[in-house]
């Protein structure tokens, strides 16, 4: 299985299942109001992140802060009940 796939689909599974510990929980968990916001915090960061270590010129933490910021995409997505089978048409349409 892909790796992104993989990520999406424990996402999604700890979200119906809510194992104690889990972060996505913590994450996912209150109101969706609350969740969503939380959620939006964390994807800002990153990216915010994101942007700095490439500003700096620096790969690995392009990386390390990129893979943040799709985990904390994925969250969101995961949260509003979008399947990673959607995002995957979105951009299949997008490739035409």
């Amino acid at each position: 299985m892909d790796a992104l796939k993989e990520v999406y689909s424990t996402i999604e599974k700890r979200i119906k299942e809510k194992p104690e510990g889990s972060y996505v929980v913590k994450l996912t968990t209150n109101d969706k109001k609350t969740a969503v916001n939380k959620i939006c915090e964390k994807i800002g960061e990153e990216a915010a992140e994101t942007i700095l270590a490439a500003k700096d010129n620096d790969k690995s933490e392009i990386i390390y802060e990129s893979a943040d910021l799709i985990f904390h995409t994925f969250v969101l997505l995961a949260k509003f009940g979008i399947s990673y089978e959607e995002l995957n048409e979105e951009f299949k349409k997008r490739m035409k």
